[in-house]
């Protein structure tokens, strides 16, 4: 096993949005040194790297340069090109790795290897061409959900049917492109559970998310999850199944739905810190964003106890600008910006995190601050 990476070496990210900015601050409070690849000229964590470059992510001399100047390399999300990470690989330690980046980018093959890991997809069918619809149905019922296999984020490229004429018409609007067409379950909670692993094969998984989308985007997550102890218990270990059967080395977020059958089925998987994550910045013991610093380098992973019950809720750029008093004269109340000079509808501009002493009290505040700020906008 090769020796840790210590504080002084240089990490690479290859993404420059907001978790890579919150990857680099993580990081450099740890005394380790920056560069990120991303194409943006206003990247948020290029800004706070000490070098960006401004390149694409197939740039072979950009890719190359990377691969000589840091001494391991991680990213912000799951769209890079495979074939980047096995050049990079080819060199230096890069996690996570190009195979585990190919399972999360295809939806098909994310549910087919979530199965084979022991986890519990919804119902649901491959659908490559537009003759498979029919088959699909026949699996999954009616009404169901087509789903582009990749690409889709943030409830993009999801379409719900009653007929198969719908779906039909689904498949062609989506541009005929793989899908997978899933049961519409009766929808109680969605969870998720965010696990890390080093090489050694050390992991920790953090308290257990409640979290409430609006218009496919995540709104808020609760912690601790008000769910039964035993499905916040199989959650975490269905995460932990998914890590080792992926060999992982890394932060991995898995979403999950419970069904009205208190049934916990797997959702998806995303290799990477995730927006579910983010209370870990001010109510855990190690952020998620210090826990990949820490498992990519290959150290132990840090505590991951919760400090205090937390609220945390997105800020979009539907709401901007808002007037930051109504935030920052709440003393329970931790605001974090991402540094994004553009806001537009459905845009992740920042977030904040309510601790409270009792989660129904942290809720209680989180919404009330978010409703002020929404009628401001009118």
């Amino acid at each position: 096993m090769a020796a840790p990476i210590l504080p002084g070496s240089t990490l690479g990210i290859l993404g420059g949005g907001q978790l890579g900015r919150m990857f680099c601050v993580a990081a450099r409070n740890m005394g380790y040194r920056l560069n990120v690849l991303d194409p943006d000229p206003d990247s948020p964590a290029g800004h706070i790297a000490d070098e960006h470059i401004e390149a694409a992510y197939t740039d072979i001399k950009a890719l190359d340069y990377m691969a000589r100047s840091c001494d391991v390399i991680s990213t912000e999300f799951e769209n890079i090109p495979a074939e980047s990470m096995r050049r990079l690989a080819q060199s230096k330690p890069v996690y996570p790795s190009a195979e585990v980046l190919e399972i999360a980018q295809n939806r098909n093959r994310e549910k087919a290897f979530a199965s084979k890991a022991g986890l519990t997809p919804a119902v649901n069918h491959p659908v490559v061409n537009e003759y498979d619809l029919e088959q699909a149905i026949k699996i999954t019922g009616l009404p169901a959900i087509l789903k582009t296999a990749t690409l889709g984020y943030d409830g993009k490229g999801q379409y719900v049917v009653a007929s198969l004429q719908q779906a039909q018409q689904a498949f062609r609007d989506c541009g005929a492109v793989e899908c997978v067409l899933e049961k519409k379950i009766e929808l109680k909670q969605e969870v998720s559970a965010i696990v890390a692993r080093n090489q050694r094969g050390e992991t920790a998984v953090y308290p257990v998310g409640e979290n409430e989308h609006i218009n496919g985007i995540l709104h808020i997550t609760i912690v601790p999850a008000r769910v039964d102890e035993e499905i916040a218990g199989k959650a975490r270990q269905q995460a932990l199944q998914l890590v080792e059967e992926l060999d992982y080395v890394g932060v991995l977020a898995v979403e999950f739905f419970i069904d009205s059958n208190n049934e916990l089925l797997f959702n998806e998987m995303a290799p990477r810190p995730h927006n579910s994550g983010h209370y870990t910045k001010d109510a855990c013991v190690t952020s998620q964003f210090e826990q990949q610093v820490r498992v990519i380098c290959g150290l132990p992973p840090g505590d991951v106890s919760l400090i205090s019950p937390v609220v945390m809720v997105n800020l979009l750029g539907d709401l901007w600008h808002p007037d930051w008093c109504m935030l920052l004269n709440e003393p329970n109340v931790k605001l974090h910006l991402y540094g994004k000079k553009q806001a537009r509808p459905g845009r992740k501009m920042g977030h904040y995190n309510v601790l409270d002493s009792d989660v129904e009290g942290a809720l209680k505040t989180a919404r009330a601050v978010y409703s002020r700020l929404a009628e401001a906008q009118l």
